[in-house]
């Protein structure tokens, strides 16, 4: 009886603790509501600022790059690190918009005559 009770105890804890961890996001593509809801300590106001420090500076090169957000420091990367992606993460924006195709950017190679 207390065996199968510890036993129920110990895996309730496990699948607890496993809802705190962050869920891998691409920083470099995600809006902010996907970054807030994928990272642990990030609400969205730090999400808002990781878009806007995008916006203005182009793709962060590292994760390391998040420092540069106020309210971002070494706890709150190391708590993240093996969840941050800079491309192809499994959380990318549901509404990021698609690359534009040669065609449609104008850049098509000209016709064979």
């Amino acid at each position: 009886m207390i065996r199968n009770t510890l036993a129920a105890l110990v895996l309730s804890m496990a699948c607890a603790l496993s809802a705190f961890a962050a869920t891998p996001v691409d920083i470099n593509h995600a809006d902010a509501t996907t970054i807030a809801t994928s990272l642990d300590g990030i609400g969205m106001s730090k999400a808002n600022a990781i878009v806007a420090w995008r916006t203005a500076h182009g793709a962060f090169k590292s994760a390391d790059d998040l420092r540069h957000i106020k309210g971002i420091g070494d706890k709150t990367l190391a708590r993240n690190r093996d969840a941050i992606r800079l491309t192809g993460g499994s959380a990318v924006a549901a509404n990021a918009k698609p690359a534009k195709s040669a065609k449609a950017a104008g850049t098509a190679h000209p016709r064979k005559r």
